[in-house]
């Protein structure tokens, strides 16, 4: 699947952006996850969007994704593994699947805490995030699942069907850490010790800079510029994933701007060639 731009998210900057883009004619696609993962759908009600009054977070979401794809964007449903350089494009890992874009653009959200003790170092080696891609490699095999997104609980149930023994967790204030050395042995909750040989660590939204390298982070912000341009040429930022205010309607005129400028950079791509 390749496309002009690639959104990450599925939240009003993601929907802005992608609106924009196909205003200008150019291929888009938006991978989000289930619209329970996106903080805005929990929202009782919002009184302060205009054009909007007294709407429900989940209802303004799926309003506004449904938009998206009447002016013809394509809603892709995964979770975002990865993001690879591939010289004049991107290639973009979600679940098992896979989109190449000319040009990207984080619409991550608030990103998520810290990495776990552990995870970086035994990453690929007994930690994974995605169940359909490594399931298979631990048939008969005691695995842990920590979930914590809409669809944890069909994920965990799909290694079981695999043929897994699952150990499942959805606490997400419990303090958890990999152990072993070359390759995963275990995980602690709380102090105990449950042995494994994976673990899965089901986000809804990994760290941006864990996702893309070379991406240069303001704290827990990602770092860009006045036309919500990246670190990275070609990659583009934009909602609460760059800074305060966390607000629907900033998220939105952020989303516009990241498109603009993603327009701009594929037709100086496509110019160029």
């Amino acid at each position: 699947m390749s496309y002009d731009c690639v959104i990450v998210g599925g939240g009003p900057a993601a929907v802005s952006a992608a609106l924009t883009l196909r205003a200008r004619n150019k291929t888009v696609a938006f991978i989000t996850g289930s619209v329970e993962d996106i903080s805005l759908s929990r929202a009782h009600e919002i009184t302060n969007y205009p054009g909007m009054p007294a709407i429900g977070g989940r209802a303004m979401v799926e309003a506004m994704q449904a938009q998206a794809v009447e002016a013809g964007a394509e809603l892709l449903r995964g979770h975002v593994n990865s993001i690879l350089s591939l010289g004049e494009s991107f290639g973009v890992s979600f679940g098992s699947e896979f989109a190449e874009g000319t040009a990207v653009i984080l619409c991550t959200g608030i990103a998520p805490g810290k990495k776990l003790p552990g995870e970086a170092e035994l990453l690929g080696r007994g930690v994974s995030y995605c169940v359909t891609c490594d399931g298979m490699l631990y048939r008969g095999r005691r695995v842990c699942v920590l979930g914590f997104t809409a669809d944890a609980n069909q994920e965990a149930e799909l290694l079981r069907s695999m043929g897994c023994d699952v150990q499942f967790f959805t606490d997400k204030k419990a303090h958890y850490a990999l152990e072993g050395e070359s390759k995963v042995t275990g995980l602690t909750v709380n102090g105990e010790s449950v042995p494994c040989e994976g673990v899965f660590i089901l986000r809804s939204a990994a760290a941006p800079d864990s996702l893309l390298e070379g991406l240069k982070m303001d704290g827990p912000h990602i770092a860009v510029d006045r036309d919500m341009a990246a670190s990275v040429p070609g990659v583009f930022a934009a909602g609460d994933c760059v800074g305060a205010p966390y607000q629907v309607a900033k998220a939105v005129g952020d989303g516009n701007v990241a498109g603009i400028s993603a327009s701009r950079y594929i037709e100086k791509k496509k110019g160029g060639k």
